[in-house]
């Protein structure tokens, strides 16, 4: 046996290992988001699965190749089918709740691989030509961790960014059936050999039906399918409204971020004709600045010359799609390419508040901000960038009756920066509802000036109210 191939297989097993963990996360997101309550269950399981293996590999006494050879199989063959675009999006369509998917994505997927993959080094190392246990033991770690840092880094930022999820999802299962073959192929048997080529040509042709674009579109029945990037799917979907007009919708991970009718005037989603009505005809807004915290389909500024807008987006690809499979047609305004928390923390750092309008509409999934976008700090700063005069707009998704402690303690979380703000319930008979909230730049926080409750012992209801006119 070659005395490079254990390095290889360990590396191998590194860097798919952390990469089915970096593919869950990214997979999980149009589903149940990337809220700190998803990711740190599923890092929790995924290391408690590596662990197990860990002993598990410390077990084997013999056949050490043949075993890891076998487990490298299985795991790409988990990675491949497991962690593809049509078999995730079926099981959250076809499983309920949704905890139950979840249960099914981590415990049934992500787990088996990492409690196979985590026998890996304890199990080569008896193999490693070394004089110390701590020598082989160290080496062994070193190619793996090596594996895991490369794959980390090459994944997120390389593979993900140009070629998207599926991509990264077929790498990973075809290192590990190289892997395996590699394992196999250093066994004397010639019976051995060829089973191994056999699995291998299968396995492949598998993985990458699976994960290539033409087979994957028409297996969930997306049209023109769904484009994936490194942070989001994207999928835009011709249909007709209830009264028979053709419209397209623009859905983000899963979810109708936005949809556009090509009548005249177009038609849009119920929330973004609010937006534009509060903006254009109750405030009545011409030639302003405004900032748009969440491009969706980029249909605020549609068609709406009267303004200057500015979307801030952390997805680079998004303009492009909405461009050239939405819009059909360039977006109008000026997008930037950044966390809506990093931009408008850094704008209200170098003092010098510039738009007359922030418009925060941010979501990674579903009805789910992402948990850092509805701080206190958050809500200070984008009062920060705004001019004196200035107005912020919030498009919500709440419980309609604004009674949920989520929906209570972000409204309350809002109005302790800006003050006491309207708040448009839209949809008041669903049980999830569009939220518009309007608060001022001139407001005074409700943690500054708490409020008093009025009572017939003790009633300053006349006075409050001749100093209010």
């Amino acid at each position: 046996m070659s005395a490079l191939l254990i390095p290889v297989i360990v590396f191998i097993e590194g860097f798919s290992s952390l990469g089915a963990e970096i593919i869950a996360l990214r997979r999980l997101v149009p589903h149940v988001g990337s809220s700190i309550v998803v990711t740190a269950p599923t890092i929790g399981f995924f290391l408690l699965a590596l662990a197990l293996g860990y002993a598990a590999g410390a077990r084997i006494s013999d056949r050490y190749l043949s075993v890891v050879a076998r487990n490298f199989l299985i795991s790409a063959l988990l990675l491949g089918i497991g962690f593809s675009t049509p078999f995730v999006n079926g099981l959250f369509t076809h499983i309920e709740p949704v905890w139950l998917a979840y249960s099914g994505l981590v415990g049934g997927i992500l787990c088996p691989i990492a409690w196979l993959l985590g026998q890996t080094v304890p199990a080569l190392t008896n193999l490693m030509q070394t004089q110390r246990t701590g020598e082989a033991s160290g080496m062994a770690l070193y190619w793996s961790t090596l594996g895991s840092f490369l794959g980390s880094l090459g994944l997120s930022l390389l593979v993900m960014q140009w070629l998207g999820i599926s991509a990264a999802v077929a790498l990973c299962a075809l290192l590990l059936l190289v892997g395996a073959l590699c394992l196999q192929a250093s066994q004397r048997s010639q019976a051995s050999r060829w089973r191994a080529w056999i699995a291998f040509v299968l396995s492949v042709i598998v993985i990458i039906g699976l994960n290539t674009p033409a087979v994957r579109n028409q297996l969930t029945n997306e049209q023109p399918g769904i484009t994936e990037t490194a942070y989001a799917d994207y999928a835009v979907i011709d249909t007709q409204t209830p009264e028979g007009d053709a419209i397209r919708v623009f859905k983000v991970n899963s979810s109708t971020a936005s949809l556009i009718g090509d009548g005249d005037p177009p038609r849009y989603a119920s929330y973004i004709n609010t937006l534009r009505r509060t903006l254009l005809v109750d405030l009545n807004l011409r030639d302003r600045d405004i900032l748009v915290l969440g491009a969706g389909g980029f249909t605020l500024s549609h068609r709406e010359p009267a303004n200057r807008y500015t979307y801030v987006d952390i997805d680079p690809a998004i303009k492009q799609i909405a461009e050239q499979q939405f819009l059909h047609e360039p977006i109008r305004g000026q997008f930037i390419v950044d966390d809506a928390r990093h931009f408008v923390s850094r704008a209200a750092h170098d003092q010098q508040p510039r738009f007359d309008a922030v418009v925060v509409d941010v979501y990674s999934s579903h009805h789910n901000i992402p948990s850092h976008l509805v701080t206190r700090e958050f809500w200070r700063d984008t009062r920060a960038v705004l001019k004196p005069d200035g107005v912020m707009l919030a498009n919500l998704i709440l419980d309609g009756q604004l009674q949920s402690d989520y929906a209570r303690n972000v409204l309350a979380t809002i109005e302790s920066v800006y003050g006491r703000c309207a708040v448009e319930v839209l949809h008041k008979d669903r049980p999830l509802a569009n939220v518009e909230v309007l608060c001022r730049q001139g407001g005074a926080g409700l943690a500054e000036h708490p409020s008093r409750i009025y009572a017939d012992e003790k009633n300053p209801a006349d006075m409050d109210h001749a100093r209010s006119k």
